[in-house]
Formats: structure tokens, sequence, C-alpha cells
């Protein structure tokens, strides 16, 4: 899965995996790790998703890697807000106030640019990856964050003969193996997707799907 795959997508509008509303699960499942703190968070291959404006509002400085600066337009401007854009390699910055969309290739980030994160939220970036790819992920995420740091971690489960990823399925079986060896790994919620789910019905899901969330705490 080359960087043209994506930026394809998104100029295609071909984008069904972006959710219009904050997502439930970050909803009911973040107070479980953040408490009442305002750590700041870390949101890898994180799109446009509507949940950063949700944890910036409470009070949580942000930093999202996405590749394709559509996404990081459109990230602003749909929320009618004004982004100071700062050109760079192998970053460009899209900055407002504490919210930050660094535009570029999350495996050319370094620990330094992390070593202030203590959250991470993944909805859409380890489900977004083929599974040839998500130990190198899992691997360079796990080398660019602090010790100690916790994620919420949301997976989606599914047949993959009725479907064809992205979102890609994501067994709880595979999450230990990735995740296993580095992070204290609690598994909060696991919950079957419904088969009149939209996203179900739209991707031909006859036999539904599963979706689970995980608290990880990095070792």
């Amino acid at each position: 899965m080359e960087h043209e795959f994506w930026h394809e997508r998104w100029a295609k509008e071909q984008t069904g995996f972006h959710e219009g509303t904050v997502n439930q699960y970050l909803h009911d499942h973040w107070p479980e790790l953040a408490g009442t703190g305002t750590e700041a968070v870390f949101v890898p291959l994180c799109g446009k998703a509507h949940d950063m404006w949700w944890l910036n509002d409470r009070g949580h400085p942000i930093i999202g890697v996405e590749l394709s600066d559509i996404a990081c337009k459109d990230f602003f401007e749909e929320a009618g807000e004004k982004a100071m854009v700062h050109p760079g390699e192998p970053f460009t910055t899209f900055k407002h106030d504490d919210l930050q969309l660094w535009c570029g290739d999350f495996f050319q980030l370094v620990p330094d640019d992390l070593k202030h994160i203590r959250l991470v939220y993944d909805r859409a970036a380890l489900i977004a990856l083929p599974q040839d790819m998500r130990k190198g992920y899992v691997d360079h995420l796990t080398a660019v964050i602090p010790d100690g740091t916790e994620i919420l971690l949301i997976t989606l489960d599914y047949d993959s003969k009725e479907m064809k990823g992205p979102p890609f399925n994501v067994s709880d079986e595979e999450v230990h193996q990735l995740y296993g060896e580095d992070y204290d790994i609690t598994q909060v919620l696991k919950k079957d997707m419904a088969r009149d789910n939209p996203f179900a019905k739209r991707r031909g899901l006859r036999n539904g799907a599963t979706e689970s969330v995980f608290k990880l705490i990095k070792k």
C-alpha cells in the first residue's frame, strides 16, 4: 500500500472510513484513559477525524500525523477554522492554537518529535493498514513514544471474504501478538456490530462484524 493509494482515495473523496461525528467509543472510554488530565495526545494516521476537536475541546493539545494534505486542509476548513501552514521537511505543519496536523509520512517521526506525548488515540491507523504493514507500524510507534504512554485502540474484525479493506479486519489475537511484548493490554469492550449497521450494510458484511476497544500501556 503505497502513498499514492491514499492520495488517490482523498483526491477522489473515497473516504468511507471517515466518521462525520465523534466516535462513540472515544466518548465512552476516553475518561478511563485520561481521567480529567490535559496531557498532549498523539493521533496517528488521523485523517480529518472530528475526534481531534472533541479531544482538544477537553483541554488536550493535539498532534495528528496524516499523509494527505487534502485531509489536513479539510479538517480545519470544515470546522470554519483557519490554520497557519508551515512548509517543511519531513512534515508540513497545519496549526491552530494547540492543535497541530503534521502532513507527511508517519514513518519519518523520530522520538524527539513525541517526547512530551503521554496519550495516543488510534481509531483508524492500525485498521487502515494491510496485515503485512501492521507490525512495522506498531514497531515504529513503539520506538517513538515514551515509556508509560497509554493508548486507546479501537479495532474491527470481520470475515475478510466479505469485504476488501481498508478498514481491514484485525482480530483480538493479532492485537495481543502485535503489542503483547511491549505493552500491558486490557480489553475494555468487545461488541458485535449489528447486521443492519449502515457500515455493515454498505460494505456487504452479511455476517456482521465485531468492534473491540483496548487500553494499552507501553512498558
